[in-house]
């Protein structure tokens, strides 16, 4: 292999010297030259230096999707920093941990994010104001970083109740390009779309696809990623020819295709699905309409920790008619090595289930400060010719299929994945137990009436006290993201146990027998609100009353698109926004009537829409 770039940045900077004039970056209409995205990159990064960024120092990044937001990245690594995303729809609580976690030396943000800004006492740059430009010079940017040194820090789900930072390193990212580029040829001809938040590493995948080889990066609006309509109009419109989506996602961009008919200028060469197991079954619709080449459909998985992406398997209509237990990954990235390997850590057999270890050049350095844990899950290899190599622990479940290809079939542990999010059960669990009303909880994962998955809390009060659980839901956002809120909290005297004494989950109550009878919901008031009604209903498989918030009662971003199309084809086009300023059945009627604000709670509804992260997007961890 020839000779590597030392640092993602310089992938960029060799493409900005080479095709200056050419669009890098695209966002709602406004777009940057490779030479415009320098030059304000290299301004940043001299901004940054003079606040003394450099190698090992990370800076906070909480920024909305925007042209800022590329800028962002660029000139953090410009400046010889790791960059740490910080999602603004996360709440403030979990923000300023992460910034005080990291020790962060700067925070780059946005005007009309300061009433929400995480606390933290440093610098703070905000971008749309041009004030930050003073005094910057035009000197080259101070740089600095090397192949080893820290590139981005993202937060993981912890089991203890505490975030974990995972520190990939520049030499990580660039070696992920290297290996990748025989099958998707990257190259000036690519235009890739930036679907998920940058707290999501898909988006790092992303985003180096095309700004790392002279392609161009379109910035999928916050809006527009919810609403699979708009995104399939999006993708035609732009040109689009490399998207990632977690397969939850593309099943919703599937059924938008078929209502809106198969676009002959679709201009797709390659979808990339991760985040979730695959059910290829659910891939029919589209094999069907597209064949299995023009788009390429491929299964990738890989940990935030072994750098995006770890494995490869391109879906063919051929698989269709192969039965699998769980999801195909192909075989592993080629400078990577996965073992699986059983609880003795020896090789399991063929076709027998045991545990991926994943070994080579993408394992991560670590977790930021957190020494104790990356010994636990960062090991010694012992099946390489170098007695330093290590392997990562993943605590996913697989087997060897006699082609010598691996199935994923699952976790090991407590951590869960739901529509494209790593969650770790243990750190919702230790949030609730955190309540002075709470003795004991277990949140589990249960069918949602509508066919997906949804989190389900089972609590006991203490003493005497009462647990509200909509109260309980409200305190959680203080703390967690809202892809981590329960969809349903039940009370129960106590929780069931074994005979040896252990939670028997088995013995935990469904969810519609350990429900309350619910009084009757009260009469909508007139036509507009019945439709409305009956639609979430569909939906949601449940009753709705006209005050009722659509997330309380359990309405995911999945959800939400699909509400979003049929009311669309009655009432005409509308913003996906329109629902999270609406989100009860009231107010959006009188919003469609024209006769309505936004409800009273819209902001702290918005938020927790927002946040609801793209079933579609945000770390996870696994991609």
């Amino acid at each position: 292999m020839a000779s590597l770039p030392n640092t993602i940045h310089e992938l960029f900077e060799a493409q900005a010297a080479a095709q200056p004039d050419a669009v890098a970056v695209e966002c709602d209409g406004r777009e940057l030259s490779y030479g415009a995205l320098n030059a304000r990159a290299d301004l940043l990064a001299q901004k940054l230096g003079g606040l003394g960024v450099g190698p090992g120092k990370v800076v906070g990044l909480c920024l909305d999707r925007s042209l800022d937001m590329v800028t962002a990245v660029l000139g953090i690594l410009k400046a010889g920093g790791a960059y740490l995303p910080l999602d603004p729809a996360y709440p403030a609580q979990r923000l300023s941990f992460m910034l005080a976690d990291a020790g962060a030396a700067a925070l780059l943000t946005q005007r009309d994010l300061a009433a929400t800004a995480p606390e933290y006492g440093g610098p703070r740059v905000v971008l749309d104001d041009p004030a930050w430009e003073a005094g910057v010079g035009a000197a080259p940017p101070p740089g600095g970083a090397g192949p080893d040194d820290p590139a981005y820090v993202i937060y993981t789900s912890g089991s203890t109740g505490t975030p974990k930072g995972v520190v990939v390193t520049h030499a990580n990212v660039v070696r992920l390009f290297a290996v990748t580029d025989p099958w998707f040829r990257f190259g000036p001809a690519d235009v890739w779309a930036i679907f998920h938040s940058i707290s999501f590493d898909v988006s790092v995948f992303e985003f180096w696809a095309a700004l790392g080889h002279g392609g161009r990066l379109v910035v999928v609006p916050f809006g527009v990623s919810r609403a699979p309509h708009d995104l399939y109009r999006l993708l035609r419109t732009s040109r689009v020819t490399g998207l990632c989506q977690t397969p939850s996602a593309f099943r919703q961009l599937i059924r938008a295709e078929e209502a809106l008919g198969v676009a002959p200028d679709l201009a797709l060469r390659w979808v990339v699905l991760a985040g979730e197991a695959v059910e290829v079954q659910g891939l029919r619709p589209w094999f069907d309409r597209h064949g299995d080449q023009s788009p390429v459909l491929v299964n990738m998985y890989g940990p935030t920790e072994t750098t995006v992406y770890s494995t490869y398997r391109p879906l063919s209509v051929a698989d269709l008619s192969v039965p699998l237990k769980g999801s195909p990954i192909g075989h592993p990235l080629p400078d990577l090595r996965i073992h699986v390997l059983d609880e003795h850590r020896r090789p399991a057999a063929a076709g027998e289930v045991g545990e991926m270890y994943i070994a080579g050049a993408g394992v991560a350095r670590g977790y930021l400060n957190r020494p104790e844990l990356t010994a636990e899950r960062f090991l010694p290899d012992p099946f390489a010719a170098d007695p330093g190599e290590r392997m990562y622990k993943s605590g996913d479940l697989a087997r060897l299929l006699p082609d010598g290809q691996i199935e994923f079939l699952g976790r090991a542990d407590g951590q869960i994945k739901l529509r494209g999010f790593r969650i770790e059960l243990g750190e919702i669990e230790a949030a609730i137990a955190a309540q002075p009303a709470v003795s004991e909880s277990v949140v589990v994962v249960g069918d949602d009436p509508a066919g997906g998955r949804r989190l389900v809390a089972y609590v006991a009060p203490r003493g005497g006290a009462v647990i509200d659980p909509q109260a309980l839901k409200t305190r959680l956002r203080e703390s967690l993201p809202e892809y981590m809120i329960p969809a349903a909290v039940v009370v129960l005297g106590t929780l069931p146990l074994t005979p040896n004494g252990k939670l028997d989950r088995a013995a935990l109550p469904a969810l519609e027998s350990a429900a309350p009878a619910a009084p009757p919901a009260p009469a909508v008031a007139n036509d507009l609100e019945r439709q409305i009604q009956g639609v979430w209903r569909r939906h949601l498989c449940r009753d709705v009353a006209p005050e009722d918030n659509f997330f309380d009662l359990g309405g995911t971003s999945l959800h939400l698109a699909e509400v979003h199309v049929e009311l669309q084809n009655a009432h005409g086009t509308m913003p996906i926004t329109v629902l999270f300023e609406h989100p009860t059945v009231r107010s959006l009627a009188r919003r469609l009537a024209g006769t309505g604000v936004a409800d009273p709670a819209v902001a702290a509804a918005r938020e927790r829409a927002r946040s609801q992260k793209l079933a579609m997007t945000r770390r996870r961890g696994v991609s």
